[in-house]
């Protein structure tokens, strides 16, 4: 059953699905039934529940995988409830996740995992069972008002893993665009590590494992839907950048509204993503038939990072510079 379409006001970009176009996208989505090869579920979605699927999909195919499970709280996606569990059940469920998941991948892939503050520790002890951990990156999702009597919760954890030691990191596709404040000169007057444009004075550095330049996609950004947990493109661009080369396999076994599949397709990389909810997986086909339009992501120019709010900064450096 599709969801219900809101009354939205005119400025709002959140794309939405009609039944009707649900009803026609339906047909193009894979449900397996049987092995398949990696040529025939490349650009696919499946829909499907992974536990379910796995058994049908090809060994050692992945370069990177791409973790966003539901977190151990109480959240509704469409027609699916995930309610949360006690800490052991959580951990022995994202066990089974993994063990699932690992004779998927090549022996030089990558894996990312999603989590907040509450199951980051047990996601923790899973994975460093199974991969070696590179990093823990968090990032801020911040959104929302927060609570009352606690302090606002706006950073979630991605940790940063590998299966051996021989793994892809390309570190100059992942430079930040930042501005400079305090703007350092040689004998010579000239700028020193960074540069001076009419827009203003920015350098372009190393990017650490805090990122503060993401921004949650919200009702004014043509990258918004209604899914509640959905991430920006902008942050899987970073991972698929640094962790891929052209052409490699990225595999999202909970796509959600696609934001994965979306973001690989756009940078040149093979991908499937599978999702048990159909509405979401047609609403993830939708958003890969926008992309054939419209290959951009918001914050990521000409090859590099901006910081958040990249156009304001840029503005407010020109009168400056002007002045």
């Amino acid at each position: 059953m599709a969801k219900m379409i809101k009354n939205r006001a005119p400025q709002n970009r959140t794309i939405i699905l009609s039944d009707k176009e649900k009803d026609l996208i339906a047909d193009k989505l894979l449900r397996l039934k049987e092995k398949v090869s990696v040529k025939e579920i490349s650009g696919r979605t499946i829909n499907s529940d992974f536990f379910n699927t796995q058994k049908f999909l090809p060994e050692n195919f992945v370069d990177l995988l791409f973790l966003d499970p539901p977190y151990n709280l109480y959240k509704k996606f469409n027609n699916t409830t995930f309610k949360e569990i006690a800490e052991s059940q959580y951990e022995e469920w994202f066990e089974s996740v993994i063990e699932n998941a690992k004779p998927l991948l090549k022996n030089t892939a990558s894996v990312y995992v999603c989590c907040d503050w509450k199951t980051s520790p047990a996601i923790y002890n899973v994975l460093k069972k199974h991969f070696k951990i590179r990093n823990r990156i968090t990032w801020e999702r911040d959104k929302g008002r927060g609570a009352k009597s606690n302090w606002k919760n706006n950073t979630e954890d991605i940790w940063f893993c590998t299966i051996s030691e021989k793994y892809h990191f390309d570190l100059d596709a992942v430079k930040i665009k930042k501005q400079v404040i305090a703007p350092y000169t040689n004998d010579n007057g000239d700028p020193k590590d960074w540069i001076k444009t009419e827009e203003g004075n920015f350098r372009t550095t190393h990017p650490s494992n805090i990122w503060t330049d993401i921004t949650v996609p919200f009702w004014s950004m043509i990258e918004n839907t209604d899914h509640p947990t959905q991430k920006p493109e902008k942050l899987l661009a970073k991972i698929i950048l640094a962790s891929t080369r052209k052409n490699d396999f990225v595999f999202d076994p909970f796509l959600g509204s696609g934001t994965t599949s979306v973001a690989a397709k756009k940078l040149g990389r093979n991908y499937c993503g599978v999702e048990v909810d159909e509405f979401y997986c047609c609403l993830t086909e939708k958003r890969l038939e926008m992309a054939e339009q419209d290959k951009t992501i918001q914050g990521f120019e000409s090859g590099i990072f901006t910081e958040r709010n990249f156009e304001l900064i840029k503005r407010k450096q020109k009168r400056i510079f002007d002045n």
